[in-house]
Formats: C-alpha cells, sequence, structure tokens
C-alpha cells in the first residue's frame, strides 16, 4: 500500500527514483543514495553490538534482523556496481592517506551527506576532504596548523613558513583534485523488491527504523541493560504478562 503511495507522489513512472522527491508520506521524501546508507548503519550497529555480552537477548534478536536487512540490501546490486567498485578501489590505492580518514571498521569507505545535499548519486561529487570545512584561509589538519603556528611565532623562520604553507597548499590542491564516485543509484524496481522483502515500509522508513535502532544501541550500552536489575521485581509483578497454557 505504501509503496503505490509512492508511484501515485510521481506525475510519471520512471527508471530511477528522483532524489528528494515526495513519497506520498507527509515529511518523507525520496532519499538519494539508500543502499549505501543502510550498508553503513547496519554495520555500524553490528559492530557497536559487539560490545554486548553475547547472552544478550537485545544483541541476539537486534543481531539477527540486522544482518537478515544487511544481506537483502548488499545483495541487491545496481546496474554498473561493479565496473563503479573497480574505480573506487583504483582511487583509493592511489591516494591511500587522503581517504584514509573515511575507512571503516569493516574495510569499506562511507561518505558524508552535506546539509546542501550535495552527495546527489546523479548531482555534485563529494570531493574527499576529512576535515571540517572552513570559511577562511585552506583547511590543515591538526598536525599542520601546530607546525604553522611553531613557525609564525618564530621571527627568524620566515622561509620555512612560507615552505610550510606552500606544501599544505599543495596538498588542498591535491584533496581538490580527488573526486570521490558515488554508487549507481538503485532501480526503482530494485528498491521496490527490497521494500518488499524487507516488508517493513518504503526504503526512507527502513532507514528512519536503522537509524534510531544506531541510536538505541548506544543507550543500551552505557546504561548496561543486561545488567540484573538493582530493584528486584516483586513476586508475581510480571506474572500477567506470561502466556497462559491449559
Amino acid at each position: 500500500m505504501r509503496s503505490t503511495l509512492r508511484l501515485l507522489a510521481s506525475v510519471k513512472p520512471a527508471r530511477y527514483l528522483e532524489p528528494f522527491a515526495p513519497t506520498g508520506l507527509t515529511g518523507l521524501n525520496t532519499h538519494p543514495s539508500p543502499r549505501p546508507t543502510l550498508i553503513y548503519l547496519y554495520t555500524s550497529t553490528l559492530q557497536k553490538l559487539k560490545a554486548f555480552p553475547e547472552s544478550s537477548a537485545y544483541r541476539q534478536s537486534t543481531e539477527a534482523l540486522t544482518r537478515h536487512r544487511l544481506q537483502i540490501i548488499e545483495s541487491t546490486k545496481p546496474p554498473g556496481f561493479d565496473a563503479w567498485l573497480e574505480r573506487v578501489k583504483k582511487t583509493v590505492a592511489e591516494h591511500p592517506n587522503q581517504f584514509a580518514a573515511l575507512r571503516q571498521a569493516d574495510g569499506s569507505y562511507a561518505a558524508q551527506l552535506l546539509d546542501d545535499n550535495s552527495d546527489n548519486p546523479r548531482g555534485e561529487e563529494w570531493d574527499g576532504e576529512a576535515v571540517e570545512p572552513t570559511t577562511e584561509g585552506p583547511a590543515r589538519t591538526p598536525e599542520q596548523q601546530a607546525r604553522w603556528d611553531q613557525i609564525v611565532e618564530d621571527a627568524s623562520g620566515v622561509a620555512q613558513a612560507a615552505e610550510v604553507f606552500r606544501k599544505d597548499m599543495k596538498l588542498d590542491n591535491l584533496r581538490e583534485e580527488l573526486k570521490w564516485e558515488n554508487e549507481p543509484a538503485l532501480e526503482a524496481d530494485q528498491i521496490s523488491e527490497i521494500e518488499k522483502q524487507i516488508g517493513a515500509g518504503l526504503i526512507e522508513e527502513v532507514i528512519q527504523v536503522a537509524e534510531g535502532e544506531l541510536k538505541l544501541v548506544d543507550t543500551l550500552y552505557h546504561s548496561k541493560a543486561w545488567e540484573e536489575l538493582e530493584e528486584k521485581p516483586k513476586p508475581g509483578q510480571w506474572t500477567y504478562f506470561e502466556r497462559k497454557t491449559e
């Protein structure tokens, strides 16, 4: 039913869903890159669940559900995926230091969706820069900034400061030249099939649930929900929740 709402929200069916177009659900727009987003969320959740005891009922149930959904997502590859993956591996291999900060625990790489929505699989490309954007001057790592500050303090190091600045600018120019090619987009039929297999509404709703689960993992870990209750329940307190048998 909800998949029908998405179709009704679009003027005419297309091979690809239009990013940020209405889905038919109020306040929920079409996600520009659902596949890599869900893979990142699911792998991050599974990684954090490893900190829970294996006996934890929450870990067991959440791992099973997350692995099942991750398998569905990973098994559905967009057209041109293999060729894209080879190009990305080549880029990362040629510039490992520039992409090191974005390397995940499982060996994959994750880009970020910027506030201006520039991480669009059919729009602008992410430039691979890992540091936060600044409003003035070239972006530097903390180590580079520390070296620069030390040199500026030394009045006799003017020539050396110029050399460091030149190297920083060279590094910045290299970052500007690097372009991260976004993963090819899933076709509309592929997204519909994923939604059918998961059975939890539109893929955008699935993403919202995955985001909430990732936050919940942190909350339950910090509260150590697997430990015994400090205040034991009174005899018969939970009796009415038990299934009655004859």
